[in-house]
């Protein structure tokens, strides 16, 4: 199954998160199908950003989102925002 999750990058103590489509097997830092946005928990204001509709292919074939990625998906919906 694919699911849509985290993947860390970034230094130590100062950690970056990119946004992927992969297979559930993989891991975290693994390999992966495609790229769907980024997340950055340091900085303050809009730390985050999501291509909608490629979030929106996934999620039509069945995949499935983590409990973060979810919550972003949420606020972006919530915000009207439609795309990157």
């Amino acid at each position: 199954m694919v699911k849509i999750r985290l993947r860390r990058t970034g230094n130590n103590n100062n950690a970056a998160y990119r946004v992927v489509a992969a297979d559930e097997r993989s891991p975290r830092d693994g390999k992966f199908l495609e790229i769907l946005g980024w997340y950055l928990p340091r900085q303050a204001g809009d730390n985050y950003k999501l291509e909608m509709e490629r979030v929106d292919y996934w999620l039509s074939k069945g995949a499935q989102m983590s409990e973060t990625v979810a919550s972003m998906v949420k606020k972006t919906r919530k915000a009207g925002v439609s795309a990157v």
